[in-house]
């Protein structure tokens, strides 16, 4: 089944509709959002500010959130963090009519885990959403793909991560940048490669999202291990079997 834009129908793994929490205070902007996004045949919800937006998401148990960063009570950082501290993979577009790299870079380092500036278009904003649901594995019917380097195990369509059979939790955009390294392993691969690949954006080099996002993995996949994540430097960074 496809939607009216002629791409591929995303369904929940159950088989149910995608669900989405739009937050935004601009009455007109979120029914515009909310009519594209149904387009899609999701599920959506909407919520005017940041109190309302955290208690539809435990209510809601969305499997994306559009969420504006100015809200008239407490900004879209904050209902991040809140809204993490209950469901910490929960992927996050952010929407802001600040478009300065630096305040890109500051959500993303935030946690969100792509971002948008107004004016946009509702198909981007589409778009951008779909790309975040497959990488939580809101996808198209398929046979997943399991990636084995060394130890680490990542199934793409469970979602699961083990290194040497213990669990490891990440996030989305984690998980995204663990399976291009793994995908590419012994290969070295650049910043600009990664954050083309990741985040699909060119921040002109002035970012540090690549060595956040890295140390964050190598938190999580190397902390009391042999180190699978290197930096070779001035080049990029490698993931190879542990000696």
């Amino acid at each position: 089944m496809t939607t009216a834009g002629n791409s591929p129908e995303l369904r929940r793994p159950d088989g149910s509709p995608v669900r989405v929490l739009v937050v935004d205070d601009e009455p007109t902007l979120a029914e515009l959002m909310s009519m594209a996004l149904r387009m899609e045949r999701w599920d959506v919800r909407t919520a005017p500010d940041g109190a309302s937006a955290v208690r539809a998401a435990r209510e809601f148990r969305p499997d994306a959130v559009v969420l504006d960063i100015m809200l008239p009570d407490f900004d879209g950082l904050e209902v991040l963090r809140r809204m993490r501290a209950d469901a910490p993979g929960l992927p996050v577009l952010f929407l802001t009519a600040k478009d300065a790299v630096e305040d890109r870079i500051a959500g993303l380092t935030a946690g969100g885990d792509d971002y948008v500036t107004k004016p946009f278009s509702l198909e981007e904003v589409v778009l951008r959403l779909r790309g975040l649901l497959r990488r939580t594995g809101v996808t198209e019917s398929g046979a997943g793909t399991e990636l084995v380097v060394g130890d680490l195990v990542l199934d793409e369509e469970t979602r699961e991560v083990r290194r040497g059979g213990d669990a490891v939790e990440l996030t989305a955009t984690e998980f995204e940048l663990l399976r291009f390294l793994m995908r590419n392993p012994k290969r070295v691969l650049s910043k600009a490669q990664i954050l083309d690949r990741v985040w699909s954006y060119d921040f002109g080099g002035q970012a540090n999202i690549v060595e956040l996002y890295i140390s964050y993995l190598r938190k999580k996949i190397d902390v009391g291990r042999a180190p699978m994540i290197h930096t070779m430097r001035g080049a990029g960074y490698v993931l190879k079997p542990a000696p």
